[in-house]
């Protein structure tokens, strides 16, 4: 690892990259940015004024760090397109919040660099334009329509920068929304976006950054009395840095993966914000490593635009609200910029990710995940038994993008239409007549911990087949409708370097077919026996094999399916069950070849022997509240959550 990284000019030179490509689709008058694509859910003009707002906090980010000096050009650009936006008279005026909630979204990135900027933007606006400008933003004012969700820091910023104006603003507002946003904090650092277990990026780029980008406005301090956004963003970014692959790669987890290197954001926050665990090295290695894993494969395209997609363009990625200006909050990875060439970040000495310090073995409680980090290929990989989107006790669907037992760095969810329907890949689902499978939200996490070197996690929940469901849009979240409950199944994964036991039980005494299914990858060649498959694709290995009871493994074929590649292939196992009887599968994942080995499993009376793949044998014992409470005694009081490297 070497002592230096990318330099600033690094970051301004890929910020200006970005900034070149969108202002290309300009409106006349500056105000709208409609970049090439198909139109977004919610119109043209929304998407126009989508492209205008989320570049310019690109562009504030720019000049706020650059303290104004030599950006006139683009002080100028966005000044005018401001003064545009808010002149009811022009033919691409903005979409008023009153007349689309998607406006309320995009006033606080103008509310926010207004307020960064305000030296450079605000003061030389005349005092007509000031007074649009207010009157526009105004209209958040006492709305009682906001989502329960990270929405509520649009409000909280956007009425801010309107008090240090002299606008209108309600301390009843910004309390309420404070107050939201605090019965959102779980343990640990995670915060959920809303009332729902919904744990993924939104926990970094928006829950955790407002909060540091609200303390630098103007007045703030004024609002926000004894908060704890430090402590919170500290135990946080020391999860997050574990989630990162050795090749920059974000977990591929959660909605609005459009937004990319967002996932930059609360590295950035955190040296902003002067955390005390982690170095500004080791924070702003991260940032760059997710930025860079993007621009080395294919985002920005030729056009130096963002397109709907992961590395290149593919609608079907996209939350059914998103449209071509959407992709552009992964300006939020920027945000470093704010701080200028002299601040002592840009000469820190870089320090590695922990997996490329060593192999990470990791319980991150609040989400139900464990995380297995293997230094030899740089992959990371969750094993999910608590975050499914869902309320305790909810009948819905699984949603590919939060449900699925296992995430990695190198993998994707399936994600067309039959994945909401019919679970297969990372799965344990029980098939009925027509081969479809049921679906495990809402989960009950049963435990998580850390016995040697091997991590256990497990969740119970009714297995539930979807019988049918109304047309209904995608914000990410699993199919809602009508279902037919079976039985309650439990899953168990106990998990070592690449790979993973998992074991399953329905309680139901019919004869059934239970399937699991290991990870997706894709344009791959398979290779099956009876009872096991192995996928290559030239870098990575997929492997699946059963372990206890009688099964028939095979390859799923499923085109257009994932946001990596055109064709996506799954290994799955199929089981045939009595009722009652423990069944288990090695899964494993790698950057290199794998195979059983001399991988076996016995169970007896919740005691479990483990053979894995190398030889090494492991004991366990499947008693959640015995293991959780020597975990307690482990960990000492005040951690929250485990980690393990093994330093190279």
């Amino acid at each position: 690892m070497n002592d230096t990284t990318n330099t600033r000019q690094w970051w301004a030179e890929r910020a200006d990259q970005l900034l070149a490509g969108a202002r290309a689709y300009a409106s006349e008058n500056g105000a709208r940015i409609t970049l090439p694509g198909a139109e977004g859910g919610y119109g043209r003009a929304v998407d126009g004024l989508e492209g205008f707002a989320r570049t310019l906090l690109i562009a504030g980010f720019r000049i706020a760090g650059e303290r104004g000096e030599g950006l006139d050009d683009l002080i100028d650009f966005y000044a005018r397109g401001i003064a545009a936006g808010v002149n009811p008279d022009l033919p691409d005026r903005w979409v008023r919040p009153t007349e689309h909630a998607q406006a309320k979204v995009e006033s606080a990135s103008i509310a926010l660099v207004l307020d960064m900027t305000r030296p450079w933007i605000w003061e030389r606006f005349d005092e007509l334009t000031k007074q649009r400008v207010i009157d526009y933003l105004a209209e958040l004012v006492g709305d009682a329509t906001f989502p329960r969700n990270n929405w509520c820091w649009f409000r909280i910023v956007t009425e801010t920068f309107l008090r240090s104006v002299g606008g209108p603003w309600s301390q009843a507002d910004i309390d309420a929304d404070l107050a939201l946003h605090e019965s959102f904090v779980r343990d640990g650092g995670w915060i959920s976006d809303g009332d729902e277990r919904a744990y993924d990026n939104y926990v970094g780029w928006a829950l955790h950054l407002y909060p540091v980008i609200w303390a630098r406005m103007q007045g703030a301090d004024e609002l926000m009395g004894e908060r704890k956004d430090l402590e919170r963003l500290d135990a946080y970014l020391r999860d997050a840095l574990t989630l990162i692959g050795a090749d920059g790669a974000p977990l591929f987890q959660g909605r609005s993966l459009i937004y990319r290197f967002a996932a930059a954001a609360p590295f950035w926050a955190g040296i902003v914000a002067g955390v005390p665990s982690s170095t500004s090295g080791e924070l702003r290695h991260a940032a760059e490593k997710i930025v860079g894993h993007f621009f080395e494969n294919g985002a920005p395209d030729e056009r130096d635009l963002l397109t709907m997609g992961w590395f290149h363009e593919w609608r079907t990625l996209a939350q059914r609200y998103s449209g071509p200006g959407s992709p552009y909050w992964a300006a939020k990875g920027f945000f470093g910029l704010v701080l200028p060439a002299d601040h002592p970040v840009w000469t820190a000495p870089a320090e590695p990710l922990p997996v490329e310090r060593g192999d990470v073995l990791r319980v991150i409680e609040t989400p139900g995940w464990l995380v297995s980090g293997t230094a030899d290929d740089g992959i990371v990989r969750v094993s999910n038994h608590g975050t499914d989107h869902a309320l305790p006790g909810d009948v819905v669907g699984d949603s590919p993008l939060y449900t699925r037992i296992g995430y990695s760095t190198a993998t994707a969810p399936l994600l067309d239409e039959r994945a909401w329907r019919d679970p297969v890949e990372q799965s344990v689902a029980v098939l009925n007549a027509d081969g479809v499978g049921t679906h495990r939200a809402a989960l009950n996490l049963l435990g998580t911990w850390i016995d040697g070197d091997v991590g256990i996690a497990g969740s119970s929940s009714v297995a539930h087949w979807l019988v049918s469901a109304p047309q209904q849009p995608n914000h990410g979240s699993g199919l809602s409708g009508e279902f037919e409950s079976l039985a309650e199944l439990t899953v168990w994964s106990l998990v070592r370097g690449p790979w993973e036991i998992r074991l399953a039980r329905l309680e139901n005494d019919a004869p059934q077919t239970i399937r699991m299914g290991g990870w997706p990858l894709v344009n791959a060649t398979a290779n099956a026996e009876t009872d096991a498959v192995v996928l290559t694709d030239g870098t990575h290995t997929s492997f699946i094999s059963a372990l206890l009871g009688t099964a028939q493994a095979s390859a799923s074929e499923r085109p257009e399916a994932s946001a990596l590649g055109a064709v996506a292939t799954v290994p799955t196992v199929n089981f045939s069950t009595n009722g009652g009887e423990w069944i288990a599968a090695l899964i494993g994942l790698s950057g290199h070849e794998l195979s059983a080995g001399a991988a076996a499993v016995a169970l007896v009376e919740g005691n479990l022997a483990v053979t894995w793949p190398d030889g090494t044998v492991t004991s366990h014992h499947l008693d959640p509240q015995n293991a959780m409470d020597a975990f307690e005694v482990d960990r000492g009081p005040s951690s929250g959550s485990e980690l393990k490297e093994n330093e190279k």
